[in-house]
């Protein structure tokens, strides 16, 4: 190890034990390799080119219904949202930023990762966004970018679906604590289907009782490494690091064993945000098989969820409610998104609420395949909530045709083989769908007057 690779550990080191003990403070401490030449700015790099908004999307569903593809928002709670992406059409150097937020449905990303690819061809492309260990935890993880680790063999995994997590979770909906006493994580952009999503800055997520985790020292396209916390959720490190030009692929290593804090390392790694410093959309896709409302209704969680700054929030959930043993209950139902949205008008105040609901599917009974009724209730109780409540919602279930559609989603073989989730051209039409519908809404407003101020 060299000279200033130790510099570096008892620097980072310092910091870190700061965090801990100082848990509501805000710090940050930048560490800065040999110097090298950089990359122009952003403001002077070259923009992609966009395509022309229009609400004209290739939609391959003959049971759609085109009247009912629109975001309903009487009381034009988005109005804000709709600004800032005036501001890009409009060629601010500005970061927009989305969190869409779901469960299995979103998970897997084909649904949400349409709706980013489509957004990011009107509004720019500012990078990947949220990226999380989901592989490493055992589970599905979208196809675009993986994340690996060659040292560590066994991870401990918490999830916010669990009624006892193995270790603490965290932005994500999940959490991955080392079994080994040296990390390193590798992340990378897939060739193929992660083609347009290099990044030049990487910020990463980690509960601050964990090693750190840094560059390798001879990596030379690292510039900057920058240790930090927020006091809206000081329990919560925020690393970000710089690079000198965009790449596919970044590894990082354990900086020490036990000198960055005392006591055992008992926390957990959570994921990255992946930037390519252009302006544009910053879409964040977060989902987690078999969560519902309750599972992220804590304040704990929302208070991280508000370190991603999302001008918007697109909430996908309500199929896991739906198929439940007992008579399906709109009245226990509502309560349960009232408590989630509640605590984001808490802790993001700012942030605008795009409710959604599900696709009519089947559910599985003693004799076979059945039409899941639950879901015609559940559509309806978001809808009706989000009217009551002055906030945006799009009716997926009756754009698709609404009862007894889930039978023309299986003729068209768009339903998966446990006929509740979709194939990958499913929900690809899904995606578009979502993304037509904010496009209408944005046409159908009058563009305002774009103001320095913001």
């Amino acid at each position: 190890m060299n000279r200033n690779n130790k510099n570096l550990k008892r620097r980072c080191a310092g910091t870190a034990l700061l965090a801990v003990i100082l848990a509501g403070w805000f710090g940050s401490l930048s560490f800065l390799p040999e110097r090298r030449a950089a990359e122009p700015p952003a403001a002077e790099r070259a923009i992609s080119p966009r395509a022309a908004l229009t609400d004209s999307v290739n939609v391959q569903l003959p049971f759609a219904v085109d009247s009912l593809c629109r975001v309903n928002d009487p009381s034009r709670s988005l109005d804000d949202f709709l600004n800032k992406l005036d501001q890009l059409l409009a060629g601010k150097d500005t970061i927009v930023r989305i969190v869409h937020l779901g469960d299995s449905h979103v998970q897997a990303g084909f649904y949400s990762g349409q709706v980013m690819h489509l957004l990011h061809e009107a509004f720019g492309n500012a990078g990947r966004g949220w990226i999380a260990p989901l592989k490493l935890a055992g589970v599905n993880e979208p196809k675009d970018y993986r994340i690996t680790s060659s040292t560590v063999g066994k991870w401990t995994a918490g999830r916010c679906v669990q009624k006892a997590p193995g270790c603490p979770w965290g932005l994500g909906g999940i959490g991955l604590r080392p079994e080994s006493e040296t990390v390193d994580l590798s992340i990378g952009i897939s060739p193929l289907r992660g083609a347009g999503y290099a990044f030049d800055e990487v910020l990463f997520y980690r509960d601050v009782r964990t090693l750190r985790l840094l560059p390798d020292a001879a990596d030379e396209r690292w510039t900057e490494a920058v240790c930090g916390s927020d006091p809206r959720a000081p329990e919560v490190a925020v690393d970000t690091f710089r690079l000198a030009t965009t790449v596919d692929s970044l590894h990082l290593y354990s900086t020490s064993s036990n000198e960055d804090f005392p006591g055992p390392a008992t926390g957990s790694y959570y994921g990255f945000s992946l930037l390519n410093g252009q302006p544009g959309i910053l879409y964040h896709s977060i989902g987690q098989n078999g969560a519902m409302f309750m599972n992220y209704a804590s304040a704990g969680y929302v208070r991280q969820l508000s370190l991603l700054d999302p001008s918007l929030l697109i909430i996908t959930l309500g199929t896991n409610e739906s198929y439940t043993a007992r008579l399906f209950r709109e009245e226990e139902f509502i309560s349960q998104v009232d408590g989630f949205i509640r605590l984001v008008r808490e802790y993001l105040p700012s942030t605008a609420i795009l409710l959604t609901t599900p696709a009519e599917s089947f559910r599985r009974t003693r004799n076979g395949f059945v039409r899941n009724e639950n879901i015609s209730g559940m559509a309806r109780a978001i809808t009706e909530y989000a009217a009551t409540g002055g906030l945006a919602c799009f009716d997926l279930y009756r754009a698709t045709g609404g009862a007894n559609s889930c039978k023309k989603w299986q003729e068209g073989k768009l339903l998966g083989r446990d006929r509740v989730h979709f194939s990958v051209e499913g929900y690809h039409e899904q995606g578009k769908l979502l993304y037509k519908a904010l496009v209408r809404l944005k046409m159908s407003r009058q563009d305002p007057v774009i103001s320095d101020e913001h």
